[in-house]
C-alpha cells in the first residue's frame, strides 16, 4: 500500500467476499483527506471519486496529486475514481493526472454511441491498468440537488447488460434498478429479481448509484446479489451544507477557514457509517 490502485482489483476481492466498497465524492484537500483518514482508522477499502460536478473547484491533476499525497499517509487499499465522465478528452485528462478508474456515462446516448465510446475508453485504459465503468440502463434523479444525470431512469434489461459488457470490454458496470442519483423523496423500490437476472448473465462487478438514502435492508440485499460498489455523494455534500448553514445563521463568527474545518469533521460520522453499512471494515 501507500499507492492507488486500480478499481477492478479492490472490486474484485469485494464482489468474491459478499461485500461492497463505498465510493465518496471528493472535492478539495479537506474531503478528501477525512475519507482516507476514516478508512485507515477502520481498516477499510475505499475509492475516493470525483467528476465534472467537482472539477469546477478543482481540477484533475490538483485533486490526484492532492491524493496520491494523503494516501501515503493513510495507507490504505485505495482507488481515485472518474465518476460520471462526459467526454473522452475527460477521461484523457483523468489518465494523464493519475486516476486508477474511470467512468464515461453514456447511458443516455443511443446503443451504437454507448458502446463505440466505451471501447474507446477501454483502449486508452487497459494499458495503463486504469479500470472502467459503463452504465447501460440509466439512473435518473430522485430530486433536483444532484449533478448525475438529466432524466427519469431507464431500468436495465438482463440481456442488454450481457450485450454491453461483450461489446466494449468494461471491467465493472452500473446497472439502473430503481436506484435514483440524489435526496430520495419516497424509499426507492428495487427490483431485485432484475439484479439476481444481471447477477448471473454478467461475470462483471457490479455499481450502484445513488447509494445516499438506500433502506439498510435493501443495501444488504443488493450488495448479496453482486454490488460491489455504492456510490455516496448526497450525504456528503448535504452533511457539509447543513453544517455551514447551521455555523452561519445568525453567527457572528463566519470566518471560512473555522467553519469548514467544523463541516469537514462532520464527514467522519457519515462515511463510517458507509463503511460499516457495506460491510467494508477490516477488509484492507
Amino acid at each position: 500500500m501507500g499507492d492507488l490502485l486500480p478499481m477492478s482489483v479492490l472490486m474484485a476481492k469485494a464482489y468474491k467476499e459478499g461485500y461492497a466498497i463505498p465510493a465518496f465524492c471528493s472535492w478539495n484537500a479537506e474531503s478528501t483527506e477525512m475519507v482516507l483518514k476514516t478508512a485507515a482508522k477502520l481498516k477499510a477499502p475505499v475509492i475516493v471519486m470525483s467528476g465534472p460536478g467537482e472539477f469546477p473547484l478543482v481540477r484533475p491533476d490538483v485533486l490526484a496529486a492532492i491524493t496520491r499525497h494523503l494516501i501515503k499517509k493513510y495507507p490504505v487499499p485505495a482507488a481515485l475514481h472518474l465518476d460520471h465522465g462526459d467526454s473522452l478528452e475527460l477521461v484523457d485528462e483523468c489518465l494523464a493526472a493519475g486516476y486508477t478508474s474511470a467512468m464515461l456515462d453514456y447511458s443516455t446516448k443511443p446503443w451504437d454511441e454507448n458502446v463505440n465510446a466505451l471501447r474507446e475508453v477501454v483502449k486508452h485504459c487497459r494499458p495503463k491498468g486504469v479500470t472502467v465503468e459503463g452504465e447501460i440502463g440509466h439512473v435518473g434523479k430522485a430530486d433536483t440537488m444532484s449533478v448525475e444525470s438529466d432524466r427519469e431512469s431507464t431500468l436495465t434489461q438482463p440481456e442488454e447488460a450481457v450485450a454491453y459488457v461483450e461489446a466494449t470490454g468494461v471491467d465493472v458496470l452500473a446497472i439502473s434498478i430503481g436506484n435514483a442519483h440524489g435526496h430520495y423523496t419516497r424509499l426507492p423500490r428495487f427490483d431485485f429479481d432484475r439484479l439476481a437476472a444481471i447477477r448471473k448473465a454478467v461475470s462483471v462487478p457490479l455499481v450502484l448509484h445513488g447509494g445516499s438514502g438506500t433502506p439498510a435492508e435493501d443495501l444488504r440485499r443488493a450488495i448479496s446479489l453482486g454490488m460491489a460498489k455504492v456510490n455516496v455523494a448526497t450525504d456528503l455534500v448535504t452533511t457539509v451544507r447543513n453544517a455551514l448553514m447551521k455555523q452561519w445563521q445568525g453567527a457572528k463568527q463566519q470566518w471560512v477557514p473555522t467553519t469548514m474545518a467544523v463541516a469537514t469533521a462532520a464527514l467522519e460520522e457519515v462515511i463510517e457509517r458507509w463503511l460499516r453499512a457495506t460491510g467494508a471494515v477490516g477488509k484492507a
